[in-house]
């Protein structure tokens, strides 16, 4: 097999306020590539072959709220490796989310960076996400591309389990025809791994950092065909399996045990597709042998195609219900009750009508039945109009008031009285700020704008050892009566817990343990409204989060635990 040669990264513990940032790049080059941890910005440890050559230029100095060209924003850094940093942005032009490569135009890397980046948006297949531009501006070089936020990785797909089989056949189809298009392009990745590869909310796979990933790191490959090719058999290995092709651990994944070698997904997972299963250490192996029988191998992505084409189509799982009992009429439902059962083949007789009441008896009978029926009518409509009355004024009333729970023995309601947000700043008691611009779109009064958290590794419970808590202090213009506050959260889940303190001022000075606690509150839902204990005479009230529920990663920030508030309104 050809010689190849990755980027070991490790990765910096989520455990605290800042964003996944890797720490290091250190190059190996052994016949194998070793594989260590996941890089948020969809480029983990492991390299696809090749040779590569250390950036000689520190990184730039920039900072969140920076614009590129007057347009692109940085909004949060993901990554900051080798002397280059990957940000999420704004395309303020076209109100988008971007993602953005960032290096100093000496690096060692800038020129290959740029040419990668430009034959790369020339593709323009829709499997890859897109290059949108390519710039050597201000001593600096930027590529910008797409951000998908309704994609999820296959590192966060694996991570709950093996892919059911039609799902891995979808994505090694797609992403075998995708590569192949690319090399007869003159393009490889050379980067293919289970954080590059996305699976978009309608089903579509997609491919991020054609050409760039491996520029970025300086990799290159005598073989490209044949290092994507095993790239490829190695994630479809991955897919069916939930474990990583080779002895050391990657992308969340358990390596195969040590000492034993490569063997078929079959063997190492029961139920495993036994075409896909082989499919995989043709791609994997590349000495012409499987674990069940001799197959020429795939050293292309095009042979890959053409052997996924031999295959019998694997079809989706047919979906599973329970069918409701048959509805059998009765022979009382049927208006047959107490007649005999008619015999099978005989003719039986139509039942003649009742005669009608032609009597003077009859008929003063049919009128007072037809005057019994009017008067009934009348009064249930009469008592129908009463009731919507009475219920409509009901309504209006609890829509003004709450009662305090002596209603029933004839005790007053208090009349609920919003309460005005006057200005409102981020409490920050450890480490650095979340999203301190968004504060004010909490109280805007559109639920559609929120302030948000960052996503941290562990939880849903914060550690306080890296961050107590999170959370916004209102100041409500002068001193109210606080008696609740309802809350509108972004993500559901398990769980959010809300503490609401009384503090003396709008600044992050006061500490925790001197302000007064008003309530608190563990939700699983987007809705809740923490009550107060007792009222309190407050200016200034902090809203503030010690546990975050688990929600998939979106244009803001990767999956992890994480919250968002729309919405923030106090009564009194």
């Amino acid at each position: 097999m050809a010689e190849r040669s990755t980027a070991a990264v490790d990765v910096a513990d989520n455990s605290g306020d800042e964003p996944l940032t890797a720490k290091a790049d250190q190059s190996t080059s052994d016949g194998v590539a070793k594989d260590r941890e996941r890089n948020t910005d969809g480029d983990d440890a492991r390299g696809s072959g090749g040779t590569e050559r250390p950036g000689n230029a520190s990184p730039p100095e920039l900072h969140s709220g920076h614009k590129l060209a007057r347009r692109y924003r940085l909004e949060e850094c993901v990554t900051r490796l080798d002397g280059f940093s990957s940000w999420r942005a704004v395309d303020e032009k076209l109100r988008r989310a971007v993602g953005v490569h960032i290096l100093p135009a000496d690096h060692a890397r800038a020129r290959s960076v740029l040419a990668a980046a430009r034959s790369a948006a020339l593709l323009g297949d829709p499997r890859f996400v897109q290059v949108l531009d390519a710039v050597e501006e201000n001593d600096l070089v930027y590529v910008v591309h797409e951000w998908l936020p309704d994609a999820t990785e296959l590192t966060t797909l694996l991570a709950t389990g093996p892919l059911e089989a039609h799902d891995a056949y979808q994505m090694v189809t797609q992403v075998s025809q995708a590569m192949a298009a690319a090399h007869r392009e003159g393009l490889s990745h050379l980067r293919l791994n289970p954080s590059t590869v996305l699976r978009t909310s309608s089903g579509q796979w997609r491919i991020r950092g054609l050409a760039v990933n491996a520029a970025l790191r300086g990799i290159g490959s005598d073989t490209p065909q044949r290092a994507d090719t095993e790239a490829i058999g190695a994630l479809l290995y991955a897919a069916l399996t939930q474990r990583w092709p080779y002895e050391d651990d990657a992308y969340g994944l358990s390596g195969l045990p040590k000492g034993v070698g490569l063997i078929a997904p079959d063997q190492v997972r029961a139920g495993v597709h036994r075409g896909l299963s082989e499919l995989a250490m043709r791609a994997l192996v590349n000495d012409g042998a499987t674990a069940s029988r001799h197959e020429a191998p795939c050293t292309t992505p095009e042979e890959l195609v053409k052997a996924i084409g031999e295959m019998p189509r694997i079809r989706p799982p047919e979906p599973s219900f329970t069918a409701p009992p048959e509805y059998q009429r009765t022979t009382y439902q049927q208006g047959t009750y107490g007649r005999p059962a008619p015999h099978p083949g005989a003719t039986q007789p139509v039942p003649a009508p009742p005669p009608p009441l032609q009597s003077r008896t009859g008929r003063v009978l049919k009128w007072a039945v037809s005057a019994l029926l009017i008067a009934a009518l009348g009064l249930g409509s009469w008592q129908l109009a009463e009731a919507l009355m009475d219920g409509g004024k009901s309504e209006n009333t609890n829509r003004t008031h709450t009662t305090d729970g002596n209603d029933k023995n004839g005790g007053a309601t208090t009349p609920v009285r919003p309460i005005k947000i006057e200005n409102a700043e981020e409490y920050v008691a450890k480490g650095g700020a979340q999203a301190p611009e968004d504060v004010t779109k909490t109280y805007d009064g559109d639920s559609s704008t929120y302030w948000r958290t960052k996503s941290y590794r562990d939880g849903p419970d914060m550690k306080p050892s890296y961050k107590p808590g999170v959370g916004i202090v209102y100041d409500l213009g002068s001193a109210q009566t606080v008696s609740a506050a309802s809350i509108g959260l972004r993500y559901p889940g398990d769980h959010t817990t809300i503490t609401l303190y009384a503090t003396d001022s709008m600044g992050s000075s006061t500490p925790l343990d001197s302000m007064r606690k008003l309530g608190t509150l563990t939700t699983t839902g987007t809705s809740p409204t923490v009550k107060a204990t007792k009222p309190v005479k407050t200016r200034y009230v902090l809203v503030w989060l010690t546990a975050l529920p688990h929600a998939e990663g979106d244009q803001y920030s990767d999956a992890g635990y994480k919250q968002a508030i729309t919405d923030v309104k106090f009564t009194g």
